[in-house]
């Protein structure tokens, strides 16, 4: 955990190795899916007529990001039919999550918001897009350590490119989409669907990108990889089913509750509610796997393999303090995701025009977060990481306080541009630095799972309390909110203090 020794020079050339254009390429294709759930998804709704508290509601289709951990045992484990054979395990399940994705758009293009049920339909294909780019996101990250596997300082210059690949994926996304649905006739007050329907099948077409580099890529070698022996196709079918019944034990249960769980106007109790029924799903889905497993319809010693083992390594390793780092990788984004899930709604309440927000905060915004980005990926090399850690957590705490002022101010084109160049460069720094720290936790043995489970947990609790920033937003107005958003950062400081101290330094002493 100590800090890489390179000097700059080699830092720098080392973003030339093919491995890392690779990864830019893949970032890109894992950078297209996630505004067309959150921001530009809003941005239509909205058009649409779509009340303020249903658009923020939509962005809990991205919660397969936060439970992606679920299932990413399975794609370590699971090989698919022909294609395994064909590209190999990493790519095969490239490719399928990428088809996926593309089917997924083309599905959300499809349906007009305004007919009837249309908003029941479009968050099932929200929901599969979330569930197909989160899988991919699984594979990308395995396929990123095991082709840079046993080299450091390449394990930060592919993060680093992969994140830029995937800002500018989120451009195209974001300020492309914006550009062509305005370009394509619909506008603020002149909803045209065929507009938008467009435009996402222009989205769904971006994704060939991705699918041509998985194509050309080469498959990791992973022969030291923790699973000593290929798994029978019988023992691969008992897993999947396992998972099968879990999730549905999981969707029936929160369904269920949600119908006999009072409804409420309260922001706080909303959220307290909704927390009870994702704890209960996660109950059912647990008891569920637990008599399955009893039943003898898969082994225990399988179960405990794909799932327990990885977890049980990170509390062996860390002990008692593992319970202070899984809290500090679940509240450390949590400013800037909270803030971020209402920003476009927020430019357009203030009077921006669609292209006053691609041009701002899509395009000049994740300019400025890939500058972040390479500006962390280089600190984390260099400097030590908790120190970067803690000038990531304020530096995202306190550029949301830019937005009270824009707030106060209104239509201000030069404040905006000023609040989205320091908020979103603080966003990559701290992004970047991040994907360092959670690289540092992992084992190399179980390296795609635990990883998987603790970028599921950094977004887990941020992405459940930003589906209510709209409410939040209703009950008390911007200012309050962002200086909310900014108060949040204030335990994270303290945590990231503490695993410095009890974890870090100690491990530097030893």
């Amino acid at each position: 955990m100590s800090p890489y020794q390179n000097s700059w020079g080699k830092a720098f050339a080392s973003y030339l190795d093919s491995r890392s254009t690779t990864l830019f390429f893949l970032g890109f294709s894992a950078g297209i899916p996630i505004l067309l759930i959150f921001s530009s998804l809003s941005l239509w709704l909205r058009e649409a007529g779509v009340d303020r508290s249903t658009v923020t509601m939509f962005s809990w289709a991205a919660l397969a990001y936060s439970f992606k951990f679920v299932w990413a045992p399975l794609i370590d484990s699971l090989h698919i039919p022909l294609l395994s054979r064909l590209f190999g395990k990493r790519r095969s399940w490239l490719l399928l999550a990428q088809l996926l994705i593309v089917a997924a758009i083309c599905f959300m293009a499809l349906i007009n918001p305004l007919d009837q049920h249309a908003l029941t339909v479009m968050a099932a294909a929200a929901v599969l897009l979330g569930f197909s780019s989160a899988t991919q996101d699984v594979v990308i990250d395995a396929y990123r350590i095991e082709v840079a596997k046993g080299d450091d300082a390449m394990q930060s210059v592919t993060a680093a490119t992969y994140n830029a690949g995937y800002r500018i994926g989120m451009i195209v996304a974001g300020a492309g989409a914006l550009f062509l649905a305005s370009w394509l006739g619909s506008k603020e007050g002149a909803y045209l669907y065929e507009a938008w329907r467009n435009t996402y099948l222009i989205m769904a077409l971006t994704m060939g990108i991705g699918i041509l580099t998985t194509l050309l890529c080469r498959e990791p070698d992973v022969s030291d990889r923790h699973l000593e022996a290929p798994r029978r196709s019988g023992d691969n079918f008992r897993l999947l089913l396992l998972f099968v019944f879990m999730a549905a034990a999981f969707v029936a249960a929160f369904a269920f509750s949600g119908k006999i769980l009072p409804a409420t106007e309260s922001v706080l109790g909303a959220f307290l509610i909704e927390a009870v029924r994702l704890i209960i799903g996660a109950c059912s889905a647990a008891i569920t796997c637990l008599l399955i497993v009893k039943s003898g319809l898969v082994p225990a010693r399988l179960a405990k393999t794909t799932w327990l083992d990885p977890v049980m390594d990170f509390f062996h390793r860390y002990g008692k303090s593992a319970l202070l780092l899984l809290a500090l990788i679940g509240v450390y984004r949590i400013s800037d995701i909270v803030a971020g899930v209402i920003s476009n709604v927020f430019y357009q309440d203030l009077g921006f025009s669609k292209e006053d927000i691609a041009a701002a905060v899509k395009t000049f915004g994740l300019i400025m977060t890939i500058a972040g980005g390479f500006l962390g990926g280089l600190l984390a090399q260099r400097f030590s990481l908790m120190k970067m850690m803690m000038l990531g957590c304020i530096l995202a705490s306190a550029t949301n306080l830019m937005f009270i002022a824009l707030a106060n101010r209104g239509h201000d084109m030069a404040l905006m541009y000023t609040a989205v160049a320091f908020d979103n460069l603080a966003a990559g720094l701290a992004g970047a630095v991040f994907i360092a720290f959670l690289s540092a936790l992992t084992n190399i043995r179980f390296t795609a799972v635990q990883y998987a489970i603790f970028s599921s947990l950094m977004t887990l609790l941020p992405k459940v309390l930003g589906g209510y920033s709209g409410m939040i937003v209703d009950k008390v107005g911007y200012q309050n909110f962002f200086l909310f958003t900014a108060v949040l950062g204030l335990p994270v400081l303290l945590l990231v203090y503490l695993v410095d101290k009890k974890i870090f330094r100690k491990q530097i002493q030893d």
